[in-house]
């Protein structure tokens, strides 16, 4: 009889994280508290790079790019990979251009694709500003998909693969039911959200946390509380075409893309912790004066906004994620820093891998000393290295220098 296994989140983690499973023959349940693509993931910008330069991140990342790239497909349930340069710019008194000469050798020595470009040659190559810039840097393995469009193809795979999405079905962990045992784990999951009403309560051989935003919430209501805090982002997109590079201008603060309507572009990091449960979804007039002065400035370019929002990312005191096993027989996913979307197939794959070997044959993540190298890629992001109780400020995690 395969193992059972529950899934809780229906974001590109999660539904990449189910299907994984299923392929692995698992048999899953996939529970949504809204519907599909509904929270972060619909809200995400989509922008793909392996430019890091950690190697734990690059790895990791590069792997993403592999199943970005398998994944997409064309159709009605399908999505686009585009292939683009991803630029990092630097202006003239940013004390990060001394720092970034060092930061593109370390992404180099990971095999990163990565190389410094003097301003100049940065203004030949692409219809971008760059007489104000100190440094530059381009990365070639890049690209952007629609982040709503690749959650549903996710979710299509996923069904096709024999799992059960239940949407509008918010769920709980109840603190007594992580486990029966050690070497048989049994985790239970309330369908009725509420951890100590009178539950109706399911079993499953191992649980999954994709649940962005709202783990914190999950787990502390259930007494395990993690050392994780949402904050909220914001983009916009614009009708005004655009097609030059991804570009990050590390001093603005502020990234940008090309969108089928034009342009989308971000910034508008808030470093205050957010209520998932009642955060302005809104964008902030301040937020788009701040990106429409920045593209201006590096690409001439005349915002016409047409649509702009806010959605959460997830911080970690370390700024790296809670990717892994919690107690036995229970695993998260969160603390992407925001960067969870472009690293979404690599940290799905991880966690399918660890729920089966969880589930099928009773055993921990053997994470640490594994052979195989994305299984010893996300040693470092165990989330047991915190108790949970940690007092930590919210940092920006596209900052250059948190890569």
């Amino acid at each position: 009889m395969p193992p059972h296994v529950a899934v809780v989140g229906g974001g590109a983690v999660g539904v990449t994280t189910a299907g994984d499973l299923a392929a692995r023959g698992a048999a899953v349940t996939l529970f949504e508290r809204e519907t599909v693509a509904s929270g972060s993931s619909g809200r995400a910008a989509g922008v793909l790079y392996d430019a890091y330069a950690e190697d734990v991140d690059a790895r990791l990342a590069a792997r993403s790019m592999d199943r970005f790239r398998d994944l997409a497909g064309p159709g009605p349930e399908g999505f686009a990979f585009t292939e683009r340069p991803y630029v990092i710019a630097v202006r003239e008194g940013d004390e990060t251009a001394e720092a970034l000469p060092a930061t593109v050798e370390r992404m180099r020595a990971h095999g990163r694709a990565v190389s410094l470009v003097a301003p100049e040659e940065l203004a030949d190559a692409f219809p971008l500003k760059t007489d104000d810039l100190a440094a530059a840097a381009v990365a070639e393995n890049a690209g952007y998909v629609d982040p709503a469009a690749y959650t549903e193809a996710m979710a299509a795979r996923a069904r096709e693969l024999g799992v059960e999405i239940r949407e509008e079905t918010p769920v709980a962990l109840p603190a007594d039911g992580f486990s029966e045992t050690a070497d048989a784990p049994a985790v239970l999951i309330n369908t009725d959200a509420a951890p100590d009403a009178d539950p109706n309560r399911e079993r499953f051989d191992a649980v999954v946390v994709a649940a962005g935003a709202h783990t914190k919430r999950l787990f502390a209501a259930a007494d395990r509380p993690l050392a994780v805090k949402p904050y909220r982002v914001q983009a916009l997109t614009s009708a005004a075409p655009y097609e030059g590079p991804m570009v990050y201008d590390a001093t603005a603060g502020v990234y940008f893309r090309p969108h089928p309507t034009g342009l989308l572009g971000g910034d508008g990091t808030e470093p205050v912790e957010a209520d998932p449960e009642a955060y302005d979804p809104t964008a902030d007039d301040w937020f788009v004066g701040n990106v429409s002065t920045a593209l201006r400035e590096r690409a001439e370019y005349a915002t016409e906004p047409e649509r702009a929002w806010a959605g959460l990312c997830t911080a970690t005191p370390d700024g790296d994620p809670l990717l892994g096993e919690v107690e036995p027989g229970l695993f998260v996913g969160a603390g992407w820093q925001g960067h969870g979307f472009m690293r979404a197939p690599a940290h799905a794959e991880a966690l399918a891998e660890m729920a089966i070997e969880r589930a099928e044959r009773g055993l921990p993540s053997s994470a640490a000393d594994a052979e195989d190298p994305l299984d010893a890629a996300i040693g470092p992001f165990d989330p047991t290295r915190f108790s949970g109780a940690e007092e930590f400020e919210i940092a920006e995690g596209m900052a250059v220098e948190n890569r």
